[in-house]
């Protein structure tokens, strides 16, 4: 479709090339001859730097009512002419999604945690049955034992059946303080907004694209899709629930974690139990035969460690002289 400007300019070149009046040749160039003979008025720089003001002390008006402000100040202009310069300063406004709510107070990066139940963090991953279908696992663990508490698997996993997870802690006589997620929908849905309000746990968004503020629940994703869901071909619903939870129990009581001076997170939160939360506690694991002398491993001041054994096959850890205390690695092995 030619515009209006191109089609003036063809009317002048026919004009001047060929011997035909103004009638003749708006009516072969399919123009009005109202809009061949328009003149641009000039620009008037004040009204433009008017509704600029406007637009910046009323941010989340749009044109038609900074047209309405205009005309009440004494401007002689029409809507179509506002929305010309409106579009011309980008002053359009952003629309907001009412679904994806953004966290009113400021992001704030939490210090590691210090004792079991400070801060819990969870996240999803996704894989498929053998069939091709999808599923998907809600992975909630704590951050200072690194104990996964629940691995959620089903088809779907809405924020109802986030806040039915996070109650089932709940009646078994466990809620964490601070809880860190990501900003999918299925975290700032009103529901869990609710549950957390009611239970005094306060909600830390990530900034959205910045996975790494949530190290924790990453790392353990990580670990869970190597060690688990690629490792394992998942025929339905019930074979997928089975394994992943044969593999969380053996994570939890089994593995050794670097972390935590190569106790598995249960032993770290059975030696924390007897020993006490003091940062330089001397821990003696239940069920290993050698002791660790880490201090609390979830305190930033001690990273990085670095682990050996010595000749008697003993596991030592000693921490860097030079290592900054303001570095803390969230690395789960």
């Amino acid at each position: 479709m030619v515009s209006p400007r191109l089609r003036k300019e063809a009317v002048v070149v026919m004009r001047s090339e060929v011997a035909v009046s103004e009638r003749r040749a708006c009516g072969l160039i399919q123009i009005h001859r109202g809009t061949y003979r328009y003149r641009r008025r000039p620009e008037d720089g004040q009204l433009r730097v008017r509704l600029r003001e406007l637009a910046e002390e009323r941010r989340r008006f749009g044109y038609r009512r900074l047209q309405v402000l205009l005309v009440r100040e004494g401007w002689v202009v029409n809507h179509k002419r506002v929305y010309r310069l409106y579009v011309e300063e980008k002053l359009g406004i952003r629309r907001k999604r009412g679904r994806r709510r953004a966290p009113a107070a400021a992001r704030l990066v939490l210090t590691p945690p210090t004792e079991p139940d400070q801060v819990w963090t969870m996240d999803f991953t996704q894989d498929t049955f053998a069939s091709g279908r999808r599923f998907r696992t809600l992975n909630l663990m704590d951050g200072c034992t690194r104990e996964s508490l629940e691995i959620e698997v089903d088809t779907s996993l809405p924020g109802l059946r986030v806040v039915r997870v996070l109650e089932g802690r709940k009646q078994q006589g466990r809620k964490p303080k601070h809880m860190i997620i990501d900003n999918g929908t299925e975290f700032t849905s009103q529901v869990v907004d609710r549950w957390a309000y009611e239970n005094g746990v306060q909600l830390h968004f990530i900034t959205p694209g910045r996975p790494m503020e949530n190290g924790y629940i990453e790392s353990f994703n990580g670990k869970f899709r190597d060690e688990c869901l690629n490792e394992n071909w998942f025929l339905d619903l019930a074979d997928a629930r089975r394994k992943i939870g044969d593999w969380k129990w053996d994570y939890n009581h089994v593995r050794p974690h670097s972390a935590l001076g190569y106790l598995t997170p249960m032993e770290f939160a059975q030696a924390w139990a007897v020993s006490g939360r003091g940062k330089d506690a001397r821990w003696k694991s239940p069920t290993a035969d050698f002791p660790t002398e880490l201090g609390n491993p979830a305190e930033g001041a001690g990273f990085p460690l670095s682990h050996r054994r010595d000749d008697g096959g003993r596991v030592t850890t000693t921490t860097s002289e030079n290592s900054n205390p303001e570095k803390v690695s969230l690395s789960l092995d």
